[in-house]
């Protein structure tokens, strides 16, 4: 909708002018705030234009950044993606980016147009098709964790997060795969990269959230990202999903996520930078990265002896560390046998690899990177033992890994007490002290950053029959940050860095190498803000 400028209009002065004109003069400072900040998003966008005034007003409701939630349990998906898309709407917001999580049966790509029709064709938006979704309801507010196949709820939904975050530039960049060819990871690198140099001057990403499709075997690209980008950035994702996506640069959607002139699309980030044109004064964003992890190791180290490969399958022989004997696969399942007796069920099983690899983007200087990746065991026998995935070598070390319900409770009980001291102000080397303890100035510092929102990438295997009682993977934010804005989907792999300002490392689980991805694991993505410094403290 057009609106015309203030003041430029030449037509002559009429009566009505005379009524009109004490409603604009009374409509300044605290009276038109509180009119403009009770506003729905469009009405709130709308009014930001009528005048200068309105729009210095509507830009200080806005000056601090913004995430808005909600999830709907409506049986219709399109029925459902309305009631989330008013309920995010129903306050002001500028929509800098947004993600739209579905755990039902649906035309993606129709969910995608209805959500850009409400967001605008110039905001981000990711729409995943997820194994379920966590949310706080839009009705009751009521905080639900609902996966496909769930009898309370029909296993049906829609998840939708919308973010403001002024001083950030935020697109969505595809990674690439030529069709019956390779999949193009240093292009995908390249990209991420050109697009933070472009908008803040440097190639440092504050945060990267992906959605894998899952299709694709995404380990070596997810390796390659880790490697590529500094420990700065927040990685994190759903390494096995389907999805759709708008850019906002738009030669970036020159294929659609099912592919086109010959290449598929394998993943999509949503990649946040600085903007180095940003407003001096709009404070500071930060992404943390929390990790519960839910697996515990079984049974001595191997190291791969014979290496074979099968269509997207790995079949390996090994020898215990220390031995020259070379097992097949139903000895070294022996060897762990007491150990599964211990546990509830039939778990599954995943051998943890330990790589140590040299990665090189385009024609840089390569470099040498250790990481950790788990890989499901499928089948056993007197030849082989039979894993998903590939990329392992002859004398790779590995472990076998089980799913640990003991670990993954203790784990989120430690994130819980890691975003109360981020909530608190309370960095974690000094996790001993609180703010009860601090001096007066101490306590207005550490006070500084405030948590706006967050995201959790859980795995479908942690349910209610995992933990013996529900919302345990929400129960961080609903523990430790209650009224934050959360959401989060289902994985059948978690993307996550763990970041060292928010949790140790190596938590207790087990894995010697911090990995990228991960298994029966919950990723944390934490926002905050720091407020830029009063005019008495600079």
């Amino acid at each position: 909708m057009a609106v015309s400028s203030p003041g430029t209009s030449s037509r002559p002065r009429t009566r009505n002018d005379h009524y009109s004109e004490p409603f604009f003069a009374l409509c300044h400072g605290d009276l038109l705030h509180n009119v403009l900040h009770r506003l729905p998003a469009r009405s709130f966008a709308s009014a930001a234009c009528v005048c200068k005034t309105w729009h210095r007003v509507s830009n200080q409701i806005l000056c601090r950044p913004l995430l808005a939630s909600a999830l709907s349990l409506n049986p219709s998906p399109f029925g459902a993606l309305l009631e989330v898309l008013d309920k995010v709407l129903s306050d002001p917001i500028r929509p800098h980016f947004a993600i739209v999580n579905v755990a039902t049966d649906c035309d993606l790509s129709s969910m995608l147009k209805l959500t850009s029709k409400r967001l605008g064709t110039a905001t981000p938006i990711v729409v995943s098709y997820s194994v379920g979704i966590i949310g706080r309801h839009a009705s009751t507010d009521e905080v639900l964790e609902v996966q496909r196949g769930d009898d309370d709820n029909g296993g049906r939904g829609v998840a939708l997060t919308v973010g403001f975050v002024p001083g950030l530039k935020v697109d969505a960049i595809p990674l690439m795969q030529q069709r019956e060819g390779t999949i193009l990871v240093d292009e995908f690198v390249l990209d991420i990269r050109q697009f933070s140099a472009s908008v803040s001057g440097q190639q440092l990403p504050v945060g990267i959230v992906m959605f894998g499709n899952g299709h694709c075997d995404l380990k070596h690209a997810i390796e390659k990202l880790d490697f590529a980008m500094p420990v700065e950035t927040a990685v994190v994702g759903d390494e096995r999903s389907h999805f759709v996506y708008q850019t906002v640069v738009k030669k970036r959607s020159f294929f659609d996520s099912d592919g086109g002139q010959g290449y598929i699309n394998n993943a999509v980030a949503l990649t946040f930078v600085r903007d180095r044109n940003n407003i001096h004064g709009l404070g500071e964003i930060k992404f943390h990265v929390a990790l519960s992890e839910g697996v515990s190791a079984l049974g001595p180290i191997y190291k791969a002896a014979s290496v074979r490969t099968s269509d997207h399958s790995t079949w390996l022989t090994a020898r215990r560390e220390g031995s020259r004997e070379i097992l097949d696969g139903q000895r070294m399942m022996m060897n762990i046998d007491e150990e599964l007796n211990n546990r509830i069920g039939h778990p599954d099983l995943y051998i943890g690899v330990t790589k140590r690899r040299k990665y090189a983007i385009g024609s840089e200087k390569a470099g040498v990177m250790t990481s950790l990746s788990f890989h499901n065991i499928f089948r056993e026998d007197e030849e082989y033992l039979y894993v998903e995935g590939l990329g392992i070598r002859t004398g790779d070390p590995f472990q076998f890994y089980a799913p640990d319900a003991a670990v993954a409770s203790s784990t989120c009980e430690k994130v819980s007490a890691s975003l109360e001291r981020l909530n608190m102000g309370v960095p974690a080397s000094n996790s001993h002290q609180t703010v009860a303890t601090s001096s007066p100035a101490a306590k207005e510092s550490v006070r500084k950053e405030e948590v706006f929102g967050g995201f959790i990438f859980s795995c479908c295997g942690r349910s209610e029959y995992f933990f013996g009682r529900p919302n345990v993977d929400s129960s961080p934010f609903i523990k430790s940050l209650p009224g934050v804005p959360f959401a989060g989907v289902f994985c059948s792999g978690e993307i996550g860095r763990c970041s060292g300002s928010l949790m140790e490392q190596n938590p207790e689980g087990g894995t010697p190498v911090n990995p990228c991805s991960h298994v029966y694991s919950s990723i944390y993505l934490v926002m905050t803000y720091t407020p830029p410094p009063s005019p008495a403290e600079q």
